[in-house]
C-alpha cells in the first residue's frame, strides 16, 4: 500500500526560537502589531510503501527519531495518508 506523511517538527516549547523572534520581531515594525508570538519549524511530506499503516506508522516514526527531528530540540507530529 502506499501512503504519504505529513511531519511537522517544530522546536520544544520550552526553548528559544531565535529565528522565530527575529521573524516576530521584523513583523511587529512592519505594523503587525497583533503578533506577539512566532515559532519556526519545518514541514516535511514523505511517500512511502508499506503492508498496513501499522508499519507505515513505525517507518515514520523511525524516520522522525533518527534523522528527522533532534529529540533534545524538537517535537514532531505527522498525519499518515493512505493514497
Amino acid at each position: 500500500m502506499k501512503f504519504r506523511a505529513e511531519i511537522d517538527v517544530m522546536p520544544l516549547k520550552e526553548l528559544l526560537d531565535p529565528q522565530g523572534k527575529a521573524v516576530e520581531h521584523g513583523l511587529q515594525k512592519m505594523n503587525f502589531t497583533e503578533v506577539d508570538d512566532v515559532r519556526i519549524g519545518k514541514h516535511i511530506s514523505i511517500k512511502l510503501s508499506a503492508d498496513s499503516k501499522e508499519a507505515a506508522t513505525t517507518q515514520v516514526e523511525n524516520a522522525c527519531k533518527k534523522l528527522l527531528a533532534n529529540p533534545i530540540m524538537e517535537g514532531y507530529k505527522f498525519e499518515l495518508i493512505q493514497e
